[in-house]
Formats: structure tokens, C-alpha cells, sequence
């Protein structure tokens, strides 16, 4: 006779992680904070250097520091959670608490996906479009481009709640990952998911998927008119400019579309645990080192940024030492 799974309304989870061994725990912790210092340092170091100079108030570094913040945030809505857990040796995330970790996540990852391909549209404008780019792309476009993206990321996210919230789970509440993430929700519940399977695998396919057709079609325009560029400098010139995007896109996109449709056929958490990594913590921590190498006004501009810290403690510190002196 098949175990009864009783349905009940949990008030908490047990987020697994990646390993139950207690001897690879500090590891984890030490590989994590890690990149989320470095997510945070960095991306923050994007957002300073583009709002202090007025040479970068241009619509790809406007998308670039709202590409920032996003990835700030994102990282925020999962790291620190697993971070504490293992600091107090805990894997307990409440109810409540699952909810809004996962409304959050769609959020910042439904904005991350319109953003990349805002700028996909952006790059396609200034190399297929260069005469009309400043018209095409104004700060009022810019601007509503951005609101656009914010309103359906929260709708989008909203919706997610909702779904969720109508579900029944049952009495095995583990979840074998490092975040609330919702394919693994989903098998959890005892109720009917038809409907939830259904939300998550048109998001995928129409958001995810449409944004990726749209991104690859203003590649395969910008590829076209580097085509038609004579002089070889000015070939590498519009290359580079749109190069950087391309290799965020690739990561996020590869690993991101990978975990989700390969579900459909396989039921492996921990394969997909380690893969979610890769868009969730990597590619917001590679972010800015793959777009300031690539650009030398960035470049410059960070060096600016990191001198004038530096300087500016220093005079702290030697004024506190004057201070003592007297």
C-alpha cells in the first residue's frame, strides 16, 4: 500500500543546498561571499562611474547601470539567505519567506532578460542606424524602455505569487537546492500543478524564448552591416562595441534556458542546482569585469572612481590622525 502524502499548508522549508557534508560547508560559504562581494563591489563600481561622469550619460551606459542594480539586487535575493543558513548551520526558510524569495527572483530575472535585450535593440540601432541613433534612442525612449520592463517584470512576478500561493504542498518539504526556485516547488505540492506547469513553461518559451529570437535577430542585422563595413579598423570597432553583450548574453541565456527546458525530460536537482549558479551568482559577478575590459571609457572611468576611494579614506585617516595628535 503507497505512503499517504498528507496536503497541508507548511509554515517552512528546508533549502538542501548543494551537499549534506558538514566538512564541505565551509567551502561553500567561503566560495559564495566571495562572489557576492565581488558581484556587489563590482557592479556598484558600474553604477558610481556612469553617474559621475557625464561623458557616459549615454543610452548603453544608462541600460548598463539598470543592468547593474538589477544584478545587485538578484544576487541579493538568494545569496545572503543560503549564506546565513550555513553560518547558523540551519537549511529553515519560512513559508512567507519562500514566497517572497521567489517573487523577488522573477522579478530581477524577468528585468534581466528585458534588459539584455533592450540592449541587444540598443547595439542593432547604433551600428544598422548610426544617423538616426540619437533620435531612435532619446532618454524619453530610453526612459519608457526601462518602465516598460519594470511594469512586466512585476506583473510577471505578481502572477508567479499568485500561482503558488494556491497550491498545497506535502509532507516532504525539502528542496533540493539553494534557493526557493520554482521548479522544484512545483514537485513538491500535492495539489493539481497543470496550471503552474503551464505558467512556468509559456514564460520560458515566450518571454525567455521571444527575447532570445529578438536579441538574435539584432545580432544577425549588426552581423550583416559589419559585413558591409570596408576598412578593417572599422570593423573591429563596431565588433567591440557589442562583443561584451554578446558574451553576457551567451552565458545567461545558455545556462538559464538550459536548467528550465531540460526539466522536461529530466528530474536531476542537483545537475540543475549547480547549472542555476551560472546565471544566477556568475554571470551577474562577470558582468562588470567582462564590460569595463572590453570598453576603455569605462575602464578609465572605474580607475577614476577606485583613485578617488582611495584618496578620500586617506585623508579621513590622516585627518582622525590629527585629530588624536592634538
Amino acid at each position: 500500500m503507497a505512503p499517504v502524502r498528507n496536503q497541508t499548508r507548511s509554515s517552512e522549508f528546508l533549502l538542501m543546498g548543494f551537499s549534506e557534508s558538514s566538512e564541505l560547508q565551509p567551502l561553500i560559504f567561503g566560495l559564495f561571499l566571495s562572489m557576492y562581494l565581488i558581484t556587489m563591489f563590482g557592479n556598484l563600481l558600474i553604477i558610481l562611474a556612469v553617474s559621475s561622469d557625464p561623458h557616459l550619460h549615454t543610452p548603453m551606459y544608462f541600460f548598463l547601470s539598470n543592468l547593474s542594480f538589477v544584478d545587485i539586487c538578484f544576487t541579493s535575493t538568494t545569496i545572503p539567505k543560503m549564506l546565513k543558513n550555513i553560518w547558523a548551520q540551519s537549511k529553515v526558510i519560512t513559508y512567507e519567506g519562500c514566497i517572497i524569495q521567489m517573487q523577488f527572483f522573477a522579478l530581477f530575472i524577468g528585468l534581466d532578460v528585458f534588459l539584455l535585450t533592450v540592449m541587444a535593440y540598443d547595439r542593432f540601432v547604433a551600428i544598422c542606424h548610426p544617423l538616426h541613433y540619437t533620435v531612435i534612442m532619446n532618454p524619453r525612449i530610453c526612459g519608457l524602455m526601462v518602465l516598460v520592463s519594470w511594469i512586466i517584470s512585476v506583473l510577471n512576478s505578481l502572477l508567479e505569487s499568485l500561482m503558488m500561493l494556491r497550491l498545497s504542498f506535502c509532507t516532504v518539504l525539502e528542496i533540493p537546492h539553494f534557493f526557493c526556485e520554482l521548479n522544484q516547488m512545483i514537485q513538491l505540492a500535492c495539489s493539481d500543478t497543470f496550471l503552474n506547469n503551464l505558467e512556468m513553461y509559456f514564460k520560458a518559451v515566450f518571454l525567455a524564448g521571444g527575447s532570445l529570437i529578438c536579441i538574435v535577430y539584432s545580432y544577425s542585422k549588426i552581423v550583416s552591416s559589419i559585413h558591409r563595413i570596408s576598412s578593417a579598423q572599422g570593423k573591429y570597432k563596431a565588433f567591440s562595441s557589442c562583443a561584451s553583450h554578446l558574451l553576457v548574453v551567451s552565458i545567461f541565456y545558455c545556462t538559464g534556458l538550459g536548467v528550465y527546458l531540460s526539466l522536461a525530460g529530466t528530474h536531476s536537482s542537483h545537475s540543475s542546482a549547480t547549472a542555476s549558479v551560472m546565471y544566477t551568482v556568475v554571470t551577474p559577478m562577470l558582468n562588470p569585469f567582462i564590460y569595463s575590459l572590453r570598453n576603455k571609457d569605462l575602464k578609465k572611468d572605474l580607475k577614476r572612481a577606485l583613485q578617488n576611494s582611495s584618496e578620500s579614506s586617506s585623508k579621513k585617516a590622516n585627518g582622525c590622525g590629527l585629530k588624536k595628535g592634538t
